[in-house]
């Protein structure tokens, strides 16, 4: 008889879900759960307790790159992703980036017409394979600062997440000569008429080569974010869009909730299925992991801790 698979749930941090509670129900099980040690919290940190990859980090533009187009090797890359920035008292804010300025390609070949002897005179050659991810190629020893991912920034002061010190000097004086051609762009003004938010800037992230492998123990992911996706792909585990409530998956999956904020709509659609299939025995297990570190893990047999107290919120 084959075992029953166990299912992961990739959440937010507890804090995403400020003071909501869950109900009866669902807090009982979850003050019954076992509470594993907290691990390192970060997003990065957090897909690589689900994922082995050497050297220990993760290189999104090369993965994407290679999911997108299949010659990410001999290479590093970096997304230079089209963004919309707002100037305000303080500064300015990034508040759309990739995916959510829903270019079409024929507008990001026009965008990218310009920056390209840019970017090609400083020996970073750009292109967009897919209209929402741009990329630099550049030599595979080429030196990067740290560079924040688009969700880290987003809403936040443009500012507070350049890249810093010497080596980030270079990027910050690239990225104000494409905000300039940007500007100046025609497309942006006939996307303004169209009440169209304008590209005018990039967002670098997610630089680095190819790792040299990239394992897992998976044998599904359930995701709408690419990076994951193509992070998955690497592994050789099968990927695809996220679906909207559980269903008791054929072997081990991971499913992608970190877009989450509502608890009650996280226990109806799948807190409570997921519990019914542990206790109908379709599931072996099921793991809460979250970006803060902590964790959660539900097993059949947890139903008889009675001494147990309810817990009515993921915050420890």
């Amino acid at each position: 008889m084959t075992a029953a698979p166990s299912a992961i749930f990739l959440l937010p941090a507890a804090a995403a879900f400020g003071a909501q509670r869950l109900e009866r129900a669902c807090a009982q099980a979850l003050g019954r759960a076992d509470r594993p040690p907290a691990g390192e919290a970060g997003g990065q940190a957090q897909l690589l307790r689900h994922f082995e990859v050497l050297p220990r980090r993760l290189p999104f533009a090369a993965l994407t790159r290679q999911a997108d187009a299949g010659d990410a090797a001999g290479h590093a890359w970096l997304r230079a992703d089209p963004a919309h920035v707002r100037p305000d008292i303080n500064g300015a804010r990034l508040l759309a980036c990739g995916e959510a300025l829903a270019l079409e390609a024929a507008e990001a070949a026009a965008l990218l017409r310009p920056l390209k002897p840019l970017f090609g005179d400083a020996g970073f050659p750009i292109d967009a394979p897919t209209p929402s991810r741009w990329y630099l190629r550049l030599p595979p020893q080429a030196q990067l600062p740290r560079f924040a991912p688009p969700s880290e920034a987003l809403g936040a002061d443009l500012f507070e997440h350049l890249a810093e010190g010497a080596e980030g000097r270079r990027w910050r004086a690239l990225l104000n000569e494409a905000q300039i051609v940007l500007h100046n762009h025609p497309l942006n003004a006939a996307r303004a008429a169209r009440g169209r938010a304008m590209v005018n800037s990039l967002w670098f992230w997610g630089g680095g080569v190819l790792p040299d492998r990239v394992a897992s123990g998976l044998s599904a992911v359930g995701s709408d974010d690419e990076s994951l996706c193509a992070l998955a792909t690497a592994a050789g585990v099968p990927a695809g869009p996220g679906d909207a409530e559980f269903a008791a998956p054929a072997a081990d999956a991971l499913f992608d909730l970190r877009a989450l904020r509502d608890l009650r709509q996280f226990a109806q659609a799948w807190l409570t299925p997921a519990f019914a299939a542990l206790g109908r025995g379709e599931l072996a297990a099921l793991q809460l992991d979250l970006e803060d570190g902590q964790g959660y893990r539900f097993a059949r047999g947890q139903r008889w801790r009675f001494w147990r107290r309810p817990q009515a919120s993921l915050q420890r």
